[in-house]
């Protein structure tokens, strides 16, 4: 599997390269919200139809707030599956933020309508399943069904920190989502954390 760690996005995906060793159900996964002081990490799951494609699809860091909104319900009409899973900032605490990113991330996997047969995930480490899987550093630029996956959990992500915004509107999540801008460091030195921040977070807490 070595050759999937240098494909191009958009040309000799990795799923597809499965897919000629016969795996029929590839599920790509990542996750947005490893970094932000506060909110739950969310996690997503997608499969794709063999030899499906849209060229605007990339990995979401790259796209904008618009664009990733608009792609969302392309991605939910065209994908043979999809999931998305979320751990709360509670738990975050409890057990670190990358424990609870795999566990997010297995957890959008297990809740697929469709079982895939292998797993591509995002980022150096696997997820704890027993499912055939390959992780991808990058793997959001290289891989459709990532992207596609990464473009979700963002876009659920933002829309539960826009309806946190609704409830803490001192801190302003709708804008910043929770990331530690100055503007949301500048809150916490006012008001202090609220229930959705990351206490485990101590360098702005």
């Amino acid at each position: 599997m070595e050759s999937l760690f240098s494909l191009p996005l958009k040309e000799n995906q990795p799923e597809e390269l499965l897919r000629n060793d016969g795996y029929t159900h590839v599920a790509g996964v990542d996750e947005a919200g490893r970094g932000p002081l506060a909110g739950p990490v969310v996690a997503a799951a997608v499969i794709l139809p063999r030899h499906w494609c849209n060229l605007e699809i990339n990995d979401s860091k790259k796209l904008t707030e618009n664009k990733r909104v608009t792609l969302y319900p392309v991605i939910k009409e065209n994908a043979m599956a999809w999931s998305w899973a979320l751990v709360e900032p509670d738990e975050i605490d409890r057990i670190n933020i990358l424990q609870a990113s795999l566990m997010a991330m297995k957890k959008a996997v297990e809740t697929l309508c469709v079982k895939p047969d292998y797993i591509i995930v995002d980022g150096p480490h696997a997820i704890p399943t027993k499912i055939p899987q390959t992780p991808i550093k990058k793997g959001d630029t290289m891989s459709l069904a990532i992207a596609a996956a990464s473009i979700m959990a963002k876009v659920v992500r933002d829309s539960i920190m826009k309806k946190y915004h609704t409830i803490y509107p001192q801190y302003n999540f709708a804008k910043h989502k929770g990331y530690g801008t100055p503007e949301h460091v500048r809150a916490l030195t006012v008001y202090g954390h609220c229930p959705i921040h990351r206490k485990s977070f101590k360098q702005a807490l």
